[in-house]
């Protein structure tokens, strides 16, 4: 699997641009014995034969979208009036570096500095409204040069591994997701098995709508990254979850009630191969199982995330042992029969 995280981590891949993030994963499954097609969304369908039959469809989810942005405006100053794709904390953009999909073009985020800032201004972060992305041009001719409306950009590509097992990415979530079910698209199965790459997940969980109809899954498990609360500042009882723990196991959140069946398996099977998980703690966020969950015939879910400190930032950071947690976790859950 962690062949795979890096190349796909550093692919430019917002939410509505995931085809390079595709193509990668084709060339990495195509000689597996699988099956797979491309439906109108983008989004990549993958069946994989294993040594028995299902009764029941069980598939596993991934999102190939990352959080980025898009130009909205070009001022006459050649600067880039730009918006959010996805769900992103005004205090993570300001000075970031950015580089945009379409022209390979870098860019800085810009905004007022700390000498210009009246006393008012001071120490409070500006709307992502308010900041304009700096990609060195003179005036907005030489800029449309580059960049036009409706272009994306994403935090610049800064894959690194540092201390003791972590790494730190723009686009570990959900990129790891995706290596993990390429590796396990690349294994031998026990049982036939459906995987899904999803598009656009960090807008509304589109992509995931057309697979649950077109699919209709008895049973779902989402490979997803969740907030890590083990940082500064947040108490212990609202952590959610700690990076370094194992796979974090969510009850509840925001979207889905997850199935306790599911979840009693999960933990059994944890416990049995003696592979590290958590509980998620608080009810919070959400992902794509609330989409299969509640889409076309309804399906049972449940998600098994990595936690992620600073996550839908230019520094994800997760553990590399969290992330091997979830890959084997799910690929053990994957050896039942579910009939």
């Amino acid at each position: 699997m962690m062949k795979y995280l890096k190349k796909y981590c550093d692919i430019l891949g917002p939410s509505g641009m995931e085809d390079e993030v595709r193509e990668a994963i084709i060339e990495d499954i195509k000689d597996s014995g699988c099956e797979y097609e491309t439906d109108p969304m983008g989004n990549l369908i993958v069946f994989k034969k294993g040594k028995q039959r299902r009764d029941k469809k069980v598939l596993f989810s991934a999102h190939m979208d990352e959080v980025g942005f898009m130009v909205k405006f070009i001022d006459e100053e050649g600067y880039i009036w730009f918006d959010a794709v996805g769900g992103i904390d005004r205090r993570v953009v300001s000075g970031r570096r950015v580089l945009f999909c379409e022209s390979g073009i870098n860019g800085v985020v810009a905004s007022k500095a700390i000498h210009m800032q009246t006393p008012e201004e001071k120490g409070k972060c500006e709307p992502i409204s308010e900041m304009r992305i700096d990609i060195g041009a003179k005036d907005r001719d030489e800029a449309k040069k580059y960049v036009n409306i409706g272009d994306c950009c994403v935090f610049t590509p800064n894959y690194e591994e540092f201390g003791n097992g972590l790494v730190c990415s723009k686009a570990l979530d959900d990129r790891f997701g995706c290596a993990a079910l390429v590796a396990m698209i690349n294994s031998d199965l026990e049982y036939d098995t459906y995987f899904a790459f999803n598009t656009c997940e960090e807008i509304g969980c589109d992509g995931a709508k057309e697979v649950s109809h077109r699919l209709r899954p008895d049973v779902v498990f989402a490979l997803e990254a969740t907030t890590a609360g083990d940082i500064l500042g947040v108490p212990k009882g609202k952590c959610a979850c700690s990076v370094g723990n194992g796979a974090v196991l969510s009850i509840m959140d925001r979207s889905t009630i997850y199935d306790q069946s599911l979840l009693e398996l999960a933990t059994k099977v944890a416990d049995e191969k003696k592979i590290k998980w958590q509980y998620k703690n608080v009810v919070a966020g959400g992902n794509e199982a609330g989409v299969y969950q509640r889409g076309a015939n309804g399906a049972k879910v449940l998600a098994i995330s990595a936690p992620a400190r600073y996550i839908h930032s230019q520094s994800n950071v997760l553990s590399l042992e969290d992330i091997q947690a979830v890959a084997d976790l799910a690929a053990a859950i994957n050896e039942r029969s579910f009939n």
